[in-house]
């Protein structure tokens, strides 16, 4: 190899990239399992593939069927990890989606979205909202997949992600709000620890893996009044925490979303910083629970 080709071109917080065009990730690749049954909760999971060009699919979750034409809220999740890094399919994101899944007795769409900067962004923004129009094709109860044909109520449909999913959740609010979704009521938005800009290492992360970006205010880094005045959901929660750099730029798109003239209603939860996806975070998780189940 050509010495010059190992030059790093890029080094950041958790990627570097070399003249050569590799690119190295901490904690990469991810560990993933595959989709299993849960004899415990009940609840059953299996892959889908949304799409083979571009490559996007998703875990379903169903939780036990107290019969067999139940109907269950939709829960819409896309995984953190800096939009560059992670998986619907490493365990600690199964093991989450699968207690979501059985505590709020929900169908769980976990989505598998492609990450940057192999796949600059906007393609996980874009992954996501097919995602969510696949699962909105099945309201007519004719679409591919007979789970969410026969158990989605698609009056109950929520979206929601820790970190750059937080991000993503907002997103797809946006595009509801703006472009519509028939057949499906979008209930609420969830976003623990969200990246909505405000920190300068990540902002420069962010919109090198985004070259089609407009700078520190991109909308979609930093959600302007106007954007969130026309969020197409009911209710949003969102966590932040106080020994995480994203708490202000989080903090700051409550006030902005609350003076915004939208007419939902929003709740802001501070908690110790600690991972949605832990499995000792029982209270986040808890208040998650709430929020879907709210009636």
């Amino acid at each position: 190899m050509d010495l010059t080709d190992s030059e790093i071109l890029h080094e950041f917080r958790f990627l570097k990239v070399f003249k050569d065009g590799r690119v190295e990730k901490i904690s990469w690749p991810p560990v993933k399992i595959p989709p299993s049954d849960d004899p415990t909760t009940g609840v059953r999971s299996k892959d889908v593939v949304i799409s083979n060009e571009p490559e996007v699919s998703a875990r379903i979750f169903l939780p036990k069927l107290p019969d067999p034409t139940h109907t269950f809220p939709l829960v819409l999740y896309m995984h953190g990890g800096g939009f560059a890094m992670m998986s619907a399919f490493t365990p600690h994101y199964d093991r989450h989606a699968r207690l979501l899944a059985a505590e709020s007795t929900s169908i769980v769409v976990s989505v598998e979205y492609r990450l940057a900067p192999e796949h600059p962004i906007p393609a996980c923004y874009d992954d996501a909202w097919d995602v969510l129009r696949w699962v909105a094709a099945h309201s007519t109860r004719d679409g591919a997949e007979p789970w969410l044909n026969d158990h989605a109520d698609f009056s109950r449909v929520f979206v929601g992600g820790d970190s750059s999913g937080g991000n993503m959740a907002h997103t797809l609010a946006y595009r509801v709000g703006t472009i519509g979704l028939p057949g499906v009521k979008l209930v609420g938005a969830f976003m623990a620890h969200p990246y909505f800009g405000g920190v300068e290492e990540d902002d420069k992360i962010w919109m090198y893996m985004c070259p089609t970006n407009s700078g520190f205010d991109d909308p979609r880094m930093k959600p302007p009044v106007e954007d969130l005045a026309v969020i197409g959901c009911e209710r949003v929660l969102m966590f932040v925490a106080g020994n995480d750099p994203m708490r202000e730029p989080g903090r700051a798109y409550y006030e902005r979303l609350k003076k915004s003239g939208w007419n939902g209603s929003v709740e802001i939860v501070e908690n110790i910083g600690q991972d949605p996806t832990n499995e000792n975070a029982v209270a986040l998780v808890k208040k998650i629970v709430d929020f879907i189940n709210q009636k």
